[in-house]
Formats: C-alpha cells, sequence, structure tokens
C-alpha cells in the first residue's frame, strides 16, 4: 500500500514539472533555439580540423585558411551572443517561476487549518515556501534546454562520427552506454538522498526560528547550551547528508572520467591504425577525435544538470505534500451564506479531543446572549482556550453543535463568518508598521474615524494617547 501512494505522488510531482515547463513553453522553445544556433555554430571549429591538416598543410592549400579562420571567428561570435542571450532570457524565466511558485504555496499554507501549523514548525513551512521552490531554477533555466540542447547536439556529433568511421563509432557507443547505465543507477540512489536533505534543512531551520523566537524563555533558563547542542546535532546530520551526495556525485563523475579516458585510449589506439592502414587520413581521425568530445561534453554537462533537476524533483516532492493538505474553507462552496449575524452563541453538548481518546472538552452546553459578557474561567488547561478556538472555527468539535445566531457553525461559510469577528488572543501579536495599520489589519481600507473608533471600543485611547505620534506610532 505504501508504494503505491509514494508511485501516487511521485505521478503528481512529474505532472507539476510538466506543467511548469509548459507554462514557460515559448521561452524555453526560444531557449532551445538559441542554444541549437549556438552549438551547431559551435561545430564550424571542430569541422574545420579535417580541412586544415588534409588540405592547407597536407596538399599546401594556403588560401583556404584564411576561409577556415573567418568562418571559425564568426561562429564563436554568433556562438558568444547566443549564449549571452539564452542566459538572460532563461534566467529571468527562472525567477519568475520561482516567485509564481512562491506565491502558489504560500497561498495555500496560509489558508491550511490551524491543526496543521500546530503539528509543523513555522520554519519548516518557511523551508517549503523559500527553499524548495529554488529548485525550479533547473526545470525552467538553462538546465532542463542543455539537456535537450546536449542531446539534439550529441546526436548530430554522433551522425558525423558514423560518417567518418562507423566501427570506431560505435565503440565509443559502447563506452556511453556503460556510462549512462552508472548515471540512472547514481540518481536512482540519489534522490533518496536530496529529499532527505530537505527535510533535514527544514526542521533545522524550524528549530533555529523557535530558539530566536523564545531567546526570552532560552536565556531565563540558561539553556544556552542546550540549544547549542541541538543545533549542532541536526546540522551535523545535514553535514552528513551532504557528504553522502557529494561522495556519490564525485563517484559518478569520477567513473565517468575513467570511462572516457579509457575511451579516448581505445579511440586513440583505434585511430592509429586505422591512418596507418589508410582507410583513415589524419585529417579524418583529428576531425574524428574533436567530434568524439563535442558528443561527450554535453553528454558530461548533462550528467551534472541531472542531479540538479534530480534534487528539483525531490524539491517539487516536498512542496507536493503540502500543497495535497485541504485548505480549511474548500468547503465553503457547499455552505451557507452568513449575512447578517446578531451574535447569540450556543455550545450543544460539545466534546472536543486534540489526539484521539484524549478528550480536553466533555459535553459543554452553555449560551454567551449577544451584548452579553461571558467569563470562562478555570484553571491552566481546562479549556478555555479550546473553546474559543471553537467558537473561532479554529478547531471543529468531535461531537455536538456549535450554533451561531440558531445556524449551525459548521454549515457557515468560514470566510464570511470570520469576516464578522474582532478578537484578542491570549498571546499577543503585531505585524512590523503603526499602531493604526496592525488595528485596521483585518480592512486595509478603512478610514481614520474608522480606525479611531475601534480604538476606542477596544479601550486603546488612553494608552494611545499618550504616545507623541499617536495612532502613527510605528511599534
Amino acid at each position: 500500500m505504501e508504494k503505491k501512494k509514494r508511485k501516487i505522488s511521485l505521478s503528481s510531482v512529474q505532472r507539476a514539472a510538466r506543467d511548469i515547463i509548459w507554462q514557460y513553453r515559448g521561452r524555453l522553445a526560444l531557449g532551445l533555439v538559441l542554444l541549437l544556433i549556438g552549438r551547431l555554430c559551435g561545430m564550424i571549429l571542430p569541422a574545420s580540423t579535417k580541412f586544415l591538416i588534409d588540405e592547407v598543410i597536407g596538399n599546401g592549400r594556403r588560401d583556404l585558411l584564411l576561409w577556415i579562420v573567418i568562418a571559425a571567428g564568426a561562429g564563436a561570435a554568433i556562438q558568444a551572443v547566443s549564449s549571452f542571450s539564452l542566459s538572460v532570457l532563461l534566467g529571468a524565466a527562472a525567477q519568475r517561476s520561482i516567485n509564481d511558485l512562491r506565491l502558489k504555496v504560500q497561498r495555500h499554507i496560509g489558508r491550511l487549518p490551524v491543526a496543521y501549523f500546530d503539528d509543523h514548525k513555522s520554519g519548516e513551512l518557511i523551508s517549503r515556501i523559500m527553499t524548495d521552490a529554488e529548485g525550479v531554477r533547473n526545470l525552467v533555466g538553462t538546465g532542463f534546454v542543455q539537456m535537450i540542447g546536449g542531446s539534439i547536439t550529441a546526436v548530430v556529433a554522433f551522425a558525423v562520427l558514423i560518417w567518418l568511421n562507423w566501427r570506431m563509432t560505435l565503440i565509443a557507443v559502447a563506452f556511453l552506454a556503460v556510462f549512462a547505465v552508472v548515471m540512472v543507477l547514481g540518481f536512482t540512489r540519489l534522490r533518496p538522498i536530496f529529499r532527505i536533505r530537505g527535510k533535514l534543512n527544514a526542521e533545522l531551520t524550524g528549530r533555529l526560528t523557535e530558539s530566536l523566537g523564545g531567546v526570552r524563555v532560552i536565556k531565563a533558563y540558561t539553556a544556552e547550551q542546550h540549544e547549542e547542542r541541538v543545533f549542532a546535532e541536526g546540522a551535523g546530520k545535514l553535514v552528513d547528508n551532504v557528504v553522502k551526495s557529494v561522495i556519490g556525485a564525485s563517484a559518478m563523475t569520477t567513473l565517468g572520467t575513467f570511462l572516457f579516458g579509457l575511451m579516448a585510449l581505445t579511440l586513440g589506439v583505434l585511430g592509429t591504425r586505422e591512418v596507418l592502414a589508410g582507410t583513415m587520413t589524419g585529417g579524418d581521425l583529428g576531425m574524428f577525435v574533436v567530434f568524439t568530445f563535442t558528443m561527450v561534453a554535453p553528454l558530461i554537462q548533462m550528467s551534472s544538470i541531472s542531479t540538479q533537476i534530480t534534487e528539483a524533483f525531490a524539491g517539487l516532492d516536498r512542496i507536493h505534500e503540502v500543497l495535497s493538505v485541504e485548505t480549511e474553507d474548500v468547503a465553503d462552496a457547499e455552505r451557507e451564506a452568513v449575512g447578517t449575524l446578531t451574535g447569540d452563541v450556543a455550545f450543544e453538548n460539545v466534546s472536543f479531543a486534540y489526539t484521539e481518546d484524549v478528550e480536553v472538552l466533555e459535553g459543554i452546553s452553555f449560551i454567551a446572549p449577544a451584548g452579553t459578557t461571558t467569563a470562562l474561567v478555570g484553571p491552566s488547561g481546562a479549556g478555555k482556550s479550546t473553546i474559543i478556538q471553537l467558537v473561532l472555527a479554529f478547531r471543529r468539535p468531535t461531537t455536538g453543535r456549535i450554533l451561531v445566531d440558531g445556524r449551525n457553525l459548521e454549515r457557515l461559510k468560514l470566510r464570511e463568518y470570520r469576516s464578522h469577528l474582532a478578537v484578542v488572543l491570549q498571546d499577543d501579536f503585531l505585524f512590523d508598521g503603526t499602531i493604526a495599520e496592525n488595528i485596521g489589519y483585518s480592512r486595509p481600507g478603512a478610514s481614520r474615524a474608522e480606525l479611531e473608533d475601534a480604538g476606542r471600543l477596544a479601550h486603546c485611547e488612553e494608552f494611545v494617547s499618550g504616545f507623541e505620534d499617536g495612532y502613527d506610532t510605528v511599534i
């Protein structure tokens, strides 16, 4: 069952990657054209080696030298311009795609139930938004286009090599096949490592965010050394993971270098024999060697890009985990409109448990009429805050009903219902800005008179007037 779930997850991630690529298909197509122009122009210089060796040097055709230089120079200039244009075009696209994904993830996370935030550290969620989205640059940036362009370049070079000497080309392909098998096996092992790295990074960021936010508690209990040990342990796990990925990538690179070195040696010996036997000219051999590396170079580059894309897929995998969590207002379309509220609140035999079989509230019933003040009194842990969370619809009752003006709260549109609420929570929280901006947080377009009326209703007028700038005081 677990394997089946994993396959579904990977399929969803692949669809997400496909959608991102499709969204920027125009820029990617143009980038591919620029890349191919650059790669084809880059082949002019290696192709000229045959004419330099056989015609200019071998047959004394000095008149061809100037034309060869002009062609190679023009090819190099066009390659440089196309490379610059490619970087600018896809670099901008990559940054936009990262921003779009961050906005999407942030928007989704902001609408998740409160219970989700209780179970996940804020630093971990920040990592999902800011860090995991970064990998998309390798899908929309030059990485993806270079993989496609590298494949096309390798095919063109392969065709030239077949034309020069098909027997030696097949030997080169055999070495490349071994290299391809190594890459596939290597990336299969690396992807889980990258996925774990994202998780470790998120956990470490979450713990660091917690410790910085709770620095007063830490200092009050002289727990600095404890936090240092916890952070060091998490950082150590992250380093171990990075080292594993570095060792894995280095092992693939080393094996690839060895295979390509062995291939060059083998082709050099066979090519020399072909020249001595008269089946190839010196120019043919020189051109064969250069085009062999023209075919191999993009394949080596593709192996490096594949590592980056593997990491991007791991990041998308983690983002998909968050996006697959249902938002709290997903059922609003099927709920009743709220309309005008009087404010009568009633609990009917309400029970609630944060964890199964451990009830915090059991059979609670009371009525809080509109226009009255209802005080909830009891020791810490008695469930006072839980009742408020139920009234705010941060949580839903395990059993029983909460009625607002005689209507079941669960059947009311969540966002519309909350627009009628004003709340001062037990743990105060203020955003950076002025007192007026904080009071008007839920209504950015409120007038100054409305803000000051709200301040008077909340009994803030007395201490606000004590500040020199009043409601414009920055807090």
